[in-house]
């Protein structure tokens, strides 16, 4: 005889397989030995805007899908979900990269920044956030989070871009509304504010 499956039991269930997996991967630690062939971890830390935040990650989870579901970090949108658009870009060792085009598991040991993390502990907002709001550059907005993103880690690494270089930066990201003008006025007035 089967028992009833009730939304307490499968809740209950959940949370035993997860602790589980995390008993499992506490037991090969604590007893040196390796893990076996195949074995992936679930519970990880990353570090995400300078904090090591610990998250249960299944093995083929994207970084958009973790930032957004697990973290909470809605700033990072999903547009297309395969590297065309843009709208999911953080920074990755001030790197731009599409969140949902990497693992978040190949994250462990680097440095994750989203929008969320730009905002200066006094509550300032970053060049390229007033630069953007001086240059009315967003429409939808949609993209915008992504267009922060890609120009921050322009400036990064260029912190007096020409119209020209600016233009290569941001062409990884795609504007529905067609402001890409706009958003270029944003990133130079960026520069400016520094």
């Amino acid at each position: 005889m089967n028992p009833k499956l009730t939304r307490r039991r499968f809740i209950k269930g959940v949370i035993a397989s997860g602790a589980a997996a995390t008993t499992t991967t506490m037991w090969y630690a604590a007893n040196g030995q390796d893990r076996p062939t195949g074995f992936v971890e679930r519970l990880i830390r990353i570090n995400v805007n300078g904090q090591e935040r610990s998250v249960d990650v299944a093995p083929q989870e994207t970084l958009a899908s973790t930032l957004r579901y697990k973290l909470g970090l809605t700033g990072t949108k999903l547009g297309c979900n395969r590297g065309e658009c843009g709208a999911c870009t953080v920074l990755v060792d001030d790197t731009p990269t599409y969140a949902c085009s990497v693992l978040t598991h190949s994250m462990k040991f680097a440095r994750i920044e989203t929008v969320e993390g730009l905002e200066a502990p006094n509550g300032d907002l970053h060049a390229v956030q007033q630069g953007f709001i001086d240059q009315l550059s967003p429409q939808c907005g949609y993209c915008t989070p992504g267009q922060v993103m890609s120009a921050v880690g322009l400036l990064r690494a260029n912190p007096n871009p020409t119209r020209e270089e600016a233009r290569q930066a941001m062409a990884g990201n795609i504007c529905r509304c067609g402001s890409y003008d706009s958003y270029l006025d944003g990133v130079m007035r960026a520069a400016e504010i520094g």
